[in-house]
């Protein structure tokens, strides 16, 4: 197994990057991976991001103690139920604890859930992006106007969690890439030295060149660049597990 990330500001911000990711496993057999889009027009978008990114870090660790001395769950939907618990509670507690408004908590998420021993996992988009799976790529787009998890801190999780259907289970794993929004913002920002064209997102998600090389999407990003003379205009935060 191999899992490759990128982190890249958007060709149009100038301060932070309001993107982030994080990739934890909770045991041997068993990893969560997360990346998050801050909301630009919001308050300190970074700080959202980066604080959600910290608090899946925290539910990740007691999921890894908690296994140890309890019985998971024995559903994938289950095990990705508790996570999800975890990390909307504990942003709750941080929101009331830090006095933070509700745009100081904008941030889209997509995190997945995956037991190697299985060879089953689950996805959860929080808001809009990008995800593939054995090379089926699905974007969820909401016209940039996404159902943050900050608006709904006040619910019932139960309630909140029946009705999210940006939900995908699956089973037989070999590929698996989520991305932020940034990867189908590619513009042109110098001439390039191809005339050939390109499908941005099926060459970071499922073409394997590079993936020798632990910094695989990195290199596609700076070969994109450099060959076709294209940019992410929005920030960029992506993951990719290939087994």
């Amino acid at each position: 197994m191999n899992i490759y990330s990128a982190l890249q500001i958007g060709d149009y911000h100038t301060n932070q990057c309001e993107d982030h990711l994080v990739i934890r496993k909770t045991a041997s057999d068993k990893i969560i991976c997360a990346v998050m889009d801050g909301c630009s027009t919001a308050l300190e978008s970074h700080f959202a991001s980066v604080l959600t990114g910290k608090i899946i870090r925290k539910a990740a660790i007691e999921k890894s103690y908690k296994d140890l001395y309890e019985a998971a769950p024995t559903s994938i939907d289950e095990e990705l139920k508790e996570i999800i618990q975890s990390i909307f509670e504990e942003m709750s507690f941080a929101k009331k604890q830090l006095m933070l408004d509700e745009k100081e908590l904008l941030t889209t998420l997509i995190i997945l859930f995956y037991n190697f021993k299985e060879n089953k996992g689950g996805v959860l988009t929080i808001g809009d992006g990008v995800i593939c799976i054995n090379g089926e790529i699905t974007e969820y787009d909401r016209d940039n106007k996404p159902d943050y998890l900050a608006y709904h801190l006040h619910e019932d999780f139960n309630d909140w969690y029946f009705r999210q259907q940006q939900k995908i289970f699956f089973e037989d794993l070999k590929d698996i890439s989520i991305a932020t929004d940034g990867i189908l913002t590619f513009t042109q920002v110098k001439k390039a030295n191809t005339e050939d064209k390109i499908n941005f997102a099926q060459y970071l998600m499922t073409d394997l060149t590079y993936s020798e090389t632990e910094e695989m999407l990195n290199r596609k990003l700076k070969h994109l660049e450099q060959h076709y003379g294209v940019k992410p205009t929005d920030d960029l935060a992506m993951i990719r597990m290939i087994l």
